[in-house]
């Protein structure tokens, strides 16, 4: 899953694809680098950021959306908490929405997207994007993650959604040892019985562990999806796919060898 931010403020790439032209372009190279799914996002939920109205979020994702589906022959995924901005991107032929917030924000989220027989990504988050990374805490961080998805997953089937992927949360709400603890972990969410999605793409915990910015966690991003990856991701949410698509690659040579 390839990540393409249209928005000013986004963590990483805020404002390098808020010009139509820009963002086609990066699907263009996010593509060509092995992106099966195109994540948009239209709201950053960076730590400490503040909503973005629906009306807003439509404005900026209107000119890519309007024609991906002409353009482009992978699955499009738009990340939003809205569902009105859900219904809009599922309209116009979005596969999946991506809930950050696990129906938590908007509880129509579940309907709509039962009513397109689109996917729903469930991601874990505690509190709001702008104060997640005050001060979270668990007593038990995996199982504590496990059973609040358990939780949304319920509310999602019960309003009628029959495809979904989980998500951790990696980076929201969550400490560097909360980060750790789940990727040690991952294979206790794969109990939950649905496909994993995991995202790691330069957050702060690789700079925790390296002490190096945000255009240097290139090589953290890698080794945490790979991790991600063998301990039963279906799934990785990455920035840097064609760095990502060659590792994986090389991983699955390794793994299942090659005809002589």
């Amino acid at each position: 899953m390839g990540v393409l931010n249209v928005t000013p403020d986004s963590f990483s790439d805020g404002g390098r694809f808020l010009l139509p032209e820009a963002a086609h372009q990066q699907i263009h190279t996010l593509i060509n680098g092995g992106a099966d799914i195109i994540d948009i996002g239209a709201e950053s939920t960076r730590p400490g950021a503040l909503p973005v109205s629906p009306q807003a979020q439509i404005a900026r994702l209107a000119p890519i959306i309007e024609s991906f589906k002409p353009q482009f022959a992978v699955a499009l995924s738009v990340d939003t908490t809205s569902a009105e901005v859900a219904e809009y991107a599922l309209e116009r032929g979005a596969d999946i929405i991506n809930d950050v917030s696990g129906l938590r924000f908007d509880k129509r989220m579940a309907g709509t997207v039962a009513k397109y027989n689109a996917t729903l990504i469930l991601n874990h988050s505690r509190d709001t994007p702008n104060t997640m990374q005050d001060a979270p805490t668990y007593t038990d961080v995996v199982s504590e993650v496990i059973e609040e998805l358990r939780h949304a997953v319920q509310t999602a089937q019960d309003r009628g959604v029959t495809q979904l992927i989980i998500d951790p949360g990696i980076g929201f709400g969550k400490t560097l040892a909360h980060n750790l603890a789940l990727l040690r972990h991952l294979n206790q969410l794969k109990t939950l019985g649905f496909p994993l999605l995991v995202g790691t793409s330069r957050k702060s915990f690789i700079a925790q562990l390296t002490q190096q910015p945000d255009p240097e966690r290139l090589e953290g991003t890698v080794a945490s999806s790979l991790w991600a990856i063998h301990h039963g991701a279906t799934i990785v949410r990455v920035h840097d796919v064609t760095a990502m698509h060659r590792a994986i690659t090389v991983w699955r040579a390794i793994q299942t060898g090659l005809e002589p």
